[in-house]
């Protein structure tokens, strides 16, 4: 039966007559579990002469490897270098499913594992991502499988995986409708909560209102004294400040407060205008999503990290580069 039918359970195969991405979790256990799982999914693909990927970080994707053997036909690649930043998978993805589909592809199959804090990353732009793909991928014909491990995923990251992954698959090959899936909007507008730096305890190295772009690169270009930052990290903030400094000065609402924090290895910036943030939840993940979405976007590219942070303060744009405290 085709899913969503009848009791809602597909026991076998691939979804028949979908349009656009066809988006599952599937929750494991054990390496064991893990394999059950997943091999199935690559297999399948590949009998069916679909373009299949593996993105799995080392220890999942060395699982795969030896499981499948060599020329499976199954793309390897790895998923820590693909995952750093939900903007960079997201522009990597798009090229790669154009390419499949310039191919001749009428269906592409991806399996990967999103980073969470169970492996020591922050959750909230990678919550924000699972839920956005579901738009941001929607014109290809992408058939998507991300596995979480219960042994490290807390329990909010399994939670909205039920909320942004419309079915459910088990090892034994059963897929569910997931009872709580929500629309993507939905999610991102209301289920995400954010993610604040440590260090913000702290008292702000700099503190300033109304701080014009350049004069705001210069106090946290001073701050590369304490912290250090590699030349790629320290200008990728630079661009990124300057960015979200002129959108909270042309679109939010005054006053803009920059504030600055430093340590070894790591320079966070937050700033925060009146006004009640990007209307699209989307914003930072794609190209030109709402006014100044150009600059945010960017900054999603640039920073180790990038937090929406909307409340009674106004909204806020956490920026992080070196070394994220997930």
């Amino acid at each position: 039966m085709p899913p969503g039918a009848g009791d809602g359970v597909v026991r076998s195969g691939a979804p028949a007559g979908h349009d656009g991405i066809f988006h599952e979790t599937a929750f494991y256990g054990s390496d064991d579990e893990f394999l059950a799982v997943v091999l199935p999914f690559l297999l399948d693909g590949v009998a069916a002469g679909e373009p299949t990927v593996s993105l799995f970080g080392e220890h999942n994707q060395r699982l795969v490897r030896a499981a499948l053997g060599p020329d499976s036909g199954v793309v390897l690649i790895d998923g820590d270098g693909h995952y750093l930043r939900p903007a960079v998978a997201i522009k990597r993805h798009r090229e790669m499913l154009a390419r499949y589909v310039a191919g001749g592809a009428a269906q592409i199959r991806i399996a990967g594992d999103v980073p969470h804090p169970g492996v020591g990353v922050p959750w909230e732009w990678w919550a924000r991502y699972e839920a956005a793909v579901n738009e941001v991928y929607d014109e290809f014909p992408m058939y998507g499988l991300c596995p979480y491990d219960t042994r490290t995923a807390p329990a909010e990251v399994l939670n909205h995986a039920r909320r942004t992954h419309t079915h459910v698959v088990s090892a034994d090959g059963r897929r569910e409708r997931s009872a709580v899936y929500q629309d993507p909007r939905e999610f991102l507008a209301t289920a995400v909560a954010s993610w604040a730096d440590p260090i913000e305890a702290r008292p702000a190295a700099v503190e300033l209102v109304d701080v014009p772009p350049g004069r705001a690169r210069a106090e946290v270009a001073a701050l590369q004294a304490v912290a250090a930052l590699s030349d790629d990290d320290l200008n990728g903030l630079l661009v990124s400040t300057s960015e979200i400094v002129t959108n909270g000065l042309l679109h939010g609402a005054d006053p803009v407060r920059l504030r600055v924090w430093a340590e070894p290895g790591r320079i966070v910036v937050t700033v925060t205008d009146q006004g009640p943030g990007p209307a699209d939840p989307v914003a930072g993940l794609m190209p030109g999503a709402g006014p100044g979405g150009l600059g945010l976007w960017l900054a999603h590219q640039l920073c180790a990290y990038v937090s929406l942070q909307r409340g009674p303060g106004g909204f806020t744009i956490r920026l992080i580069a070196g070394e994220s405290a997930g």
